[in-house]
């Protein structure tokens, strides 16, 4: 156990350390399927050179390593579910096979932590995933794009909470 599982910290740090969770999630899952890499591999990569370093002179944000690693196994697990809602979801013009590969780890972390997750509420999901899109596609449409399909696998996937 790292010294960063032992302390967890409350209010905003723990939500900016979650945010950084779903980040580094999307980039792990991302840096997956371009590599070819095992789960185990690049999550040990992430844990030890990423996550609460600087790279390149820019200085990653500690995250909640425990949900980090949920978040990677939960994509993992039922990806082949989360890709076949995605593509249900997306426009017939739209496979998934032709999203950009970062938007497919980004449905895919988000796919796997709402399957997986179920006290984090959907909605929060879709914020946070939409805001990870932001910071990927600042100018581009694709924040729009993953706030539409993401309402539409939340919904899916937790209809209750949608009642």
């Amino acid at each position: 156990m790292s010294p960063r599982e032992v302390q967890a910290p409350k209010g905003a740090e723990a939500r900016l350390m979650r945010s950084a969770s779903r980040l580094a999630a999307v980039q792990a899952l991302y840096q997956m399927e371009l590599s070819g890499q095992p789960l185990k591999t690049v999550r040990d990569q992430f844990e030890a050179h990423r996550i609460g370093a600087e790279l390149d002179g820019e200085q990653y944000r500690d995250a909640d390593i425990p949900l980090f690693r949920r978040l990677l196994s939960h994509a993992v697990d039922r990806q082949a579910e989360i890709d076949q809602l995605t593509d249900r979801v997306l426009v017939d013009k739209w496979p998934l096979g032709r999203v950009d590969a970062t938007l497919r780890a980004l449905f895919r972390a988000a796919g796997g932590e709402l399957y997986g997750e179920p006290k984090t509420p959907p909605k929060v999901v879709i914020t946070e995933y939409v805001d990870v899109a932001r910071a990927f596609f600042a100018e581009g449409k694709e924040p729009g794009l993953a706030n539409a399909v993401l309402d539409a696998m939340a919904r899916e996937i937790r209809p209750e909470a949608f009642g």
